[in-house]
C-alpha cells in the first residue's frame, strides 16, 4: 500500500477515514442524528411495504416494490451502523478488524444505498419501455426480466461497495479508515470521477431524458382524448390513463428528490478524491451525508402521498377516517397512442 501513516491522518481528518478525536463531541450527536432518521425510515419504508402487499402491487410494480425493499434494508443498516459507532467499542483482534470492515467502515450500509440508485435507475427505463414502447415492453419486461433486474441491482450494489470498501479499509492504531489505502492515487481519482459520472451525472441524464418522453407522450395521450367526445372513452380507458399518470408522477417526484439530494454528496466524495490534500469542514461533511441519508427515509412518505393504492391501504389504518372511491388498481396502466386516437389497455403493465 501506498498510503502513509501521514496520509491517513491527513484523510481522517477530512472525513475519508473514521473521524478525529476534536470531532467526537459534534459526531456523537451527528450519530444520533443518523439512527433516528434510520428508524423513522424503517417504520415507514416497512408500513410501504405492508401497504403494497394489501394492494396487491408489489406483484404489479415489481421494480417500485424492489425500491421500497432496498429503502428498507438500508434503514435498518443505518441503525445498525451508526448504533456501532456510538458504542465505540474497542478495535481490537479479528472482531475489530471485521467489524472495522463491515460496519464501521459503513460498508454494508453502502451495498444497500449503491443497489437503490441502481434500481432507480431501473424503474425509470421500465416506466419509460412500457409508456413510449408500449409494444415492445410486452417483449421485453417479461416476469423473469423483471426479477433479473431486480436481482440485478441488489449484486451490483453489494459488488461495487465491497470491492472498494475491502481494498481501501483497514485498522491502524485501533482506529479504522475507510477509503484510505488505494493502491495508488490514479485508481483514486479514477473511482471518484467514475462514480460522480455513473451515479449523478449519467442518472440524472435518464430522468430527464425518459420522463421527459414520458411527459410527452402523456400530454399527447391527453390532447387526443379531449378532442374525442367523452362518451366514446371507455371507463377502463380512463382509469388507465389515471393509473399510469400516478405512479409517473410518483416516480418523478421520487427521482427528483434523489437528484437535490444526492448532488451535495456527489459533489464532496468528487472532490474528495480528486484533491486528496483538501481539507474540509467537518460541519460541511456532516451536512452532506445528513442530506443524503435523508433521502431514504423521506421516499415514502412521498408513495404514501401519490401513489394511490398505497395512499388508500394506509388511509384505512387511520381510525374513523373515510376514503373515496379511486380507480381500481388492479386496472392495467398501458398507454397507446395512435394517429387515430387512443386504445384502450393490452392487459400488460
Amino acid at each position: 500500500m501506498t498510503t502513509t501513516s501521514d496520509d491517513v491522518t491527513r484523510q481522517s481528518a477530512t472525513g475519508n477515514g473514521m473521524l478525529s478525536s476534536t470531532a467526537r463531541g459534534i459526531a456523537y450527536y451527528f450519530e444520533s442524528t443518523i439512527v433516528f432518521i434510520g428508524i423513522i425510515g424503517t417504520a415507514a419504508n416497512a408500513l410501504i411495504l405492508y401497504a403494497m402487499v394489501a394492494s396487491k402491487q408489489h406483484r404489479k410494480q415489481l421494480m417500485i416494490f424492489n425500491q421500497n425493499v432496498l429503502d428498507l434494508f438500508s434503514s435498518i443498516l443505518l441503525i445498525a451502523t451508526y448504533g456501532a459507532k456510538l458504542s465505540n467499542i474497542p478495535l481490537v483482534g479479528s472482531f475489530g478488524y471485521w467489524l472495522c470492515l463491515w460496519f464501521l467502515s459503513e460498508n454494508v450500509l453502502w451495498c444497500g444505498i449503491l443497489a437503490s440508485k441502481v434500481n432507480l435507475m431501473l424503474v425509470t427505463i421500465e416506466r419509460y419501455l412500457k409508456v413510449v414502447h408500449r409494444n415492445l415492453s410486452k417483449k421485453l419486461l417479461q416476469t423473469w426480466v423483471l426479477y433479473s433486474a431486480a436481482a440485478f441491482s441488489w449484486i451490483s450494489g453489494f459488488a461495487l461497495s465491497i470491492g472498494i470498501t475491502l481494498t481501501t479499509t483497514d485498522v491502524v492504531n485501533g482506529l479504522c479508515y475507510s477509503y484510505v489505502f488505494w493502491s495508488s492515487y490514479e485508481s483514486q481519482v479514477a473511482y471518484g470521477i467514475w462514480y460522480f459520472l455513473f451515479f449523478f451525472v449519467v442518472m440524472l441524464a435518464i430522468f430527464v431524458f425518459c420522463y421527459g418522453r414520458i411527459l410527452i407522450i402523456i400530454r399527447r395521450q391527453a390532447s387526443i382524448m379531449a378532442s374525442h367526445n367523452a362518451a366514446a372513452s371507455s371507463s377502463r380507458q380512463v382509469k388507465a390513463n389515471q393509473m399510469q399518470a400516478n405512479v409517473v408522477k410518483t416516480m418523478i417526484l421520487v427521482s427528483a428528490f434523489y437528484a437535490v439530494s444526492d448532488l451535495p454528496m456527489s459533489v464532496y466524495y468528487l472532490l474528495l478524491n480528486i484533491h486528496t490534500t483538501l481539507t474540509l469542514l467537518e460541519s460541511g461533511y456532516y451536512t452532506v451525508l445528513f442530506v443524503s441519508f435523508l433521502y431514504i427515509c423521506t421516499n415514502p412518505f412521498v408513495y404514501a402521498a401519490k401513489f394511490d393504492p398505497v395512499k388508500r391501504i394506509l388511509l384505512r389504518l387511520i381510525p374513523c377516517s373515510k376514503t373515496t372511491q379511486q380507480p381500481d388498481e388492479s386496472v392495467e396502466m398501458t398507454v397507446s397512442v395512435t394517429t387515430r386516437g387512443v386504445q384502450a389497455p393490452q392487459g400488460h403493465n
